[in-house]
């Protein structure tokens, strides 16, 4: 009897570990996905970055005329590379070179011209739909303000710099249902100034970004391979949204959703897709904005309220960053050379951002004004969104967690409809979100319910 008792336990343990397994499983991969991590070459990145180092310097306030030392020398490379590649796609990228006078700044002791390097990969069928991925072309010695020393900036960030040129190149051979703009920025070293200018532009020509990730310092540092880390790539997607107002935050105290900003949702939808690909290698998402005392070009478009996150290597070593070339009286060494650099741990990270934007740029749009009806006491929950307008849309799901929990752990396919009621699981004890489903098992990132009538 007791035997029996074990077996219909452990029989039962293993049903619900399969239900378990049944509603949180996506679709298969996607062959052209796999296709794409394969053509992602460590020894295109080792080029490209060796290639912005052979610059000298590319400080922001460096030279801008030479053809072979200085920011404009970096610059007009990257522009080429962008060039070279749509040549090769049929003309399929609209490569810009992007100029701006940045005023007297703190780290800016003169109005001086900055230029952001664009490609864009228009969308077939929701073009107005917008993903961005960018790294930053400039680099600095210990002084930031010093343009002459050598800056050679391997991880900070030629590392991220050449992730986008590698993404543009494998990615600009497909089309996508929304558009994916790879950029590389200066003036991040002076304060985010060439992200600050691209977000400004975006609000004013009122561009739907969807997602913006920026990959700054995701070189792996050969110094920490031994790291138990050594595995996975940080993505820090902030909590609270940098633009919240007053008023959402009152909202958000009174009903949770701390966790649960855009950004957030974005962290868990890189994680998710990047373990459909990957086996032995993850996307590890911080709960911060940023590192502490330190920012990064994301920053700019959360303060204009679009989700963004950061893409850094696990494990940093400062004596390999912001550093002027030299060795100490201990004989230790410092400065940001190539030879501190994991090309292959790039290539990882790159695969994790095309996985991400591949993902999203293919999936539906997120729902629209997702509401949970506050409007009647009951133990069940009562969700509302405005359909999807995407041609190919099948359907949504709603998505549920402990409030402890800090993934989505339940999923439940519930039509191609606008409204779906949770019987018996009160909207109290549970955190719910929406997201949509097309024909092809395509999903978008989670939207959290706002509370209405």
């Amino acid at each position: 009897m007791k035997n029996l008792l074990i077996t219909c336990l452990l029989l039962a343990l293993f049903s619900a570990s399969l239900a378990a397994q049944k509603r949180t499983a996506g679709p298969a991969p996607d062959p052209e996905v796999q296709k794409m991590i394969r053509e992602v070459s460590a020894r295109n990145i080792e080029a490209s970055i060796r290639k912005l180092v052979s610059f000298g310097t590319r400080n922001t306030l460096s030279e801008q005329d030479n053809p072979a030392r200085g920011i404009g020398a970096a610059r007009d490379w990257i522009f080429g590379e962008f060039q070279r590649f749509s040549a090769e796609c049929g003309n399929c990228l609209v490569v810009e070179k992007r100029s701006f006078v940045q005023p007297k700044a703190n780290r800016v002791p003169e109005p001086t011209t900055l230029t952001n390097v664009v490609a864009t990969l228009k969308g077939t069928t929701d073009p107005d739909r917008i993903y961005v991925v960018s790294g930053h072309y400039d680099s600095m010695c210990s002084n930031p303000t010093d343009a002459k020393c050598d800056a050679p900036g391997a991880n900070d960030d030629a590392s991220g710099t050449s992730a986008v040129i590698e993404l543009a190149r494998v990615m600009s051979k497909r089309k996508f249902d929304a558009t994916i703009i790879f950029i590389t920025v200066p003036g991040e070293e002076q304060g985010l100034l060439g992200a600050a200018q691209f977000a400004r532009e975006a609000v004013e020509k009122k561009l739907n970004i969807d997602a913006m990730f920026t990959n700054d310092i995701i070189g792996g540092v050969t110094t920490q391979k031994v790291s138990q880390f050594r595995n996975r790539v940080r993505i820090f997607a902030e909590g609270v949204p940098t633009n919240e107002t007053e008023q959402q935050a009152n909202t958000r105290r009174s009903v949770g959703g701390e966790n649960d900003s855009p950004s957030r949702q974005l962290g868990r939808y890189i994680k998710e897709q990047t373990s459909r690909y990957l086996k032995n290698f993850f996307a590890w998402v911080i709960y911060r904005r940023d590192r502490y005392g330190r920012g990064g070009d994301h920053i700019p478009f959360l303060e204009r309220g679009f989700p963004a996150v950061r893409f850094t290597e696990p494990d940093e070593d400062y004596t390999h960053q912001h550093q002027t070339i030299r060795t100490d009286e201990k004989g230790v060494f410092y400065g940001d050379t190539p030879e501190f650099v994991d090309f292959e741990y790039v290539a990882k990270a790159a695969r994790v951002n095309l996985i991400a934007l591949a993902s999203l740029a293919n999936a539906p749009a997120r729902p629209r004004n997702v509401t949970i009806i506050t409007g009647r006491l009951t133990n069940d929950t009562d969700l509302k969104w405005e359909a999807n307008t995407d041609s190919d849309i099948a359907g949504y799901e709603v998505v549920w967690r402990d409030t402890t929990a800090a993934e989505w752990t339940n999923a439940k396919p519930v039509g191609n409809v606008t409204n779906y009621s949770a019987a018996k699981m009160s909207k109290d004890n549970y955190f719910f979100g929406v997201r949509a489903v097309d024909k092809a098992g395509n999903k978008s990132p989670v939207v959290y319910p706002r509370p209405g009538r």
